[in-house]
């Protein structure tokens, strides 16, 4: 089994390009997906989250986001923490999730593939690229966020140019290049090592 790792900036298009592997009838294990619903199910998380933000932490039986990141994105250490706590989790259970899979490609989707080491734990890395300004659009309609905030988030995310020279392959979704004789040739290539 090759296990391929998705990653991109937000708003390059990486969860579209997320869709077409599983159209390619390619398994796409969801990072983002995942850890929230183990920062529920899972009670190690969820110990471990009580211990660093407090019992308000969770509110019937759901994880209180409000509370966590408002101490979270104040307190850099804290975040860390609970970067600790979840990251090893979900690696557990993505391994889990790929023991259960029956294909010669597995994916897994991860905007901070290189920063949680997931990177480590696979074999090839596809990074999902667009210009800034088309990136910055697609967000603004999607999530209806300034510029400014957009940029914000941005700058607090790995550089694109570090993103793509730490990748295998490069997927260029800037409207002008179409995605899927991309991705087709990414499969066959990563294929032909499973």
């Amino acid at each position: 089994m090759i296990r391929i790792g998705l990653t991109g900036g937000i708003g390059s298009g990486k969860s579209v390009v997320a869709e077409f592997f599983r159209l390619c009838g390619i398994p796409v294990y969801d990072c983002d997906r995942e850890a929230k619903r183990l920062m529920v199910e899972s009670s190690e998380i969820r110990n471990g989250i009580i211990a660093i933000f407090g019992e308000g932490s969770y509110q019937d039986r759901q994880l209180n986001r409000p509370h966590i990141a408002g101490i979270a994105f104040q307190h850099p250490e804290l975040l860390s923490k609970l970067n600790g706590i979840v990251h090893p989790e979900v690696r557990k259970d993505y391994y889990q999730w790929c023991d259960k899979q029956n294909a010669d490609l597995v994916v897994i989707e991860s905007a901070i593939l290189f920063d949680s080491g997931l990177y480590l734990h696979v074999d090839k890395v596809v990074v999902v690229t667009a210009q800034e300004a088309i990136r910055i659009q697609r967000v603004m309609q999607r999530d209806h966020s300034s510029e400014s905030l957009i940029k914000d988030r941005m700058r607090n995310q790995m550089a694109e140019s570090e993103r793509i020279q730490r990748s295998d392959f490069v997927i260029n979704n800037d409207n002008t290049h179409p995605i899927i004789p991309q991705l087709t040739e990414i499969i066959a290539q990563c294929k032909l090592l499973a």
